[in-house]
């Protein structure tokens, strides 16, 4: 098992390791481990996602499940935040997306225009903020600058930033795609080495190997490739997200892999709020049990 880094190795200022603190410790479990609801879907899909359970539609619906489920936090974009976080400040921490974009046009040049600033996430309480990166994207040049404008100012106000480290483009669907091994290990290591504080990845699929790096060309395990990402990450907390509905015995075993491999936690949004309500609590009521035996200082 890997050793997830506590907060005092972080070389963190006083404002991001109070707000990481405020998340960690005194909201979920407490016990430095995280479970975040994301509910950005909205953008980046479109109401599709919503019709497996149309009452998910309704952002107080979602709020009020991530009160109930006890997370560590909820990410939504500016909109939403304005319109319906106000209700429940102080409940929930609150993840500010700064950026996003629409599924319509092709992912070939992908990149997440920002729609938010570092300012409006003070202005309305949030813990931290959340940073879309499109690692291989050909539009990286212009993305590593909106990120590092974005960075400044988190820096600058005491925020913490938590990036969306997701492999896209021409060149990564050509070399495995954007879930294997190769492009998630690559996705952590550059959201890290570009200054992020915690980073969002999906689960790798080290069977994915098509015309990938002659380093990933081989057999690992799943368990493997998810203890190597970690690693990638080092000092960036490392949240794993679920990304597509599917079955409970896939999704908590993806969750005890990943904090067994050191993971900060989990980001699970379409596996919690496409359920039923009750179906939902209790998902992540076996969740949290995964999450209490990993216990970080």
């Amino acid at each position: 098992m890997s050793t997830r880094p506590a907060l005092n190795h972080l070389g963190l200022d006083t404002g991001k390791k109070a707000r990481l603190h405020r998340i960690l410790h005194q909201h979920g479990l407490r016990n430095g481990t995280a479970l975040f609801l994301p509910y950005d879907q909205g953008l980046e899909h479109g109401p599709r996602d919503f019709f497996d359970n149309p009452i998910s539609s309704d952002p107080k619906y979602i709020l009020n499940l991530a009160v109930e489920g006890g997370f560590n936090g909820i990410a939504i974009q500016i909109g939403l935040a304005e319109k319906f976080y106000w209700d429940y400040a102080g409940e929930v921490p609150l993840v500010l997306k700064l950026n996003g974009k629409t599924d319509i046009p092709s992912d070939a040049h992908a990149l997440s225009p920002v729609n938010a600033t570092v300012e409006d996430a003070v202005r309305l309480g949030a813990d931290a903020v959340g940073y879309t990166l499109y690692v291989g994207t050909p539009a990286q040049e212009a993305d590593f600058e909106q990120l590092r404008r974005v960075r400044e100012d988190a820096q600058r106000f005491g925020m913490p930033l938590i990036v969306w480290a997701y492999p896209r483009g021409a060149a990564i669907e050509a070399k495995g795609g954007k879930d294997s091994f190769y492009a998630v290990d690559y996705a952590a290591r550059t959201a890290a080495e570009l200054g992020a504080d915690m980073v969002k990845v999906n689960f790798p699929h080290p069977d994915k190997r098509t015309n990938v790096h002659t380093n990933y060309d081989r057999e690992f395990t799943s368990q493997e490739a998810i203890d190597a990402v970690v690693r990638s990450a080092n000092r960036t907390l490392l949240l794993v997200s679920g990304g597509g509905k599917a079955g409970d015995d896939a999704m908590l075993e993806k969750a005890r892999q990943s904090m067994d491999a050191g993971a900060t936690g989990l980001i699970f949004g379409r596996n919690v709020w496409q359920r039923e309500h009750d179906e939902s609590l209790r998902f992540v009521s076996e969740l949290r049990e995964i999450l209490a035996k990993y216990p970080s200082t």
